[in-house]
């Protein structure tokens, strides 16, 4: 035999190996596809448990819950967000951590309530008509339309185009 006969043999054999491999690589990926599609829905399921928390804290504080129904319904979002972290550092670490969860619901709930505007001052009529005067008379003087030459937008206070100099 040639030395390449052989290496054409050894090619082949390289391939063969390759196409009969490649099926338990796909198994593997398909099964670590299958967990992070669980951690997304577990991350997407907290999400929606912290907004539920933060929208029943609202509600309660507009005083459409009943206060007697409000610690119920919290504590039962408490227990549903502390499975669902729970679940989490299972699929994450591997193992259960200790660690108080529903502390870190209430932190994760607590920060989400920190970027809305949680503090709503309800306006008055004066103050309404104030906002929509100091508008309107902002807007007035920001544009006068555009100039009649090059088309550029022109304020109330230019005696001259800014683009071509065309007097206004």
């Amino acid at each position: 035999m040639e030395l390449g006969s052989i290496f054409l043999i050894l090619a082949v054999a390289v391939l063969i190996g390759i196409y009969l491999y490649v099926p338990f690589t796909a198994r593997a990926r398909r099964g670590r596809a299958s967990e992070t599609l669980e951690v997304s829905a577990l991350k997407a399921e907290r999400d929606r448990v912290i907004n539920s928390l933060q929208e029943l804290d609202f509600d309660h504080n507009l005083g459409k819950i009943p206060a007697e129904d409000y610690p119920a319904q919290r504590a039962l979002l408490l227990q549903k967000g502390a499975d669902i972290l729970r679940k989490l550092d299972e699929l994450t670490s591997g193992a259960a951590s200790d660690s108080n969860v529903e502390s870190r619901i209430e932190q994760a709930a607590a920060a989400v309530r920190a970027d809305s505007s949680a503090t709503v001052k309800p306006l008055d009529d004066d103050d309404l008509e104030s906002m929509i005067a100091a508008r309107r008379k902002e807007h007035k003087s920001k544009s006068a339309g555009f100039c009649p030459k090059c088309g550029k937008p022109v304020l109330v206070t230019d005696k001259f185009c800014p683009s071509c100099g065309k007097a206004l």
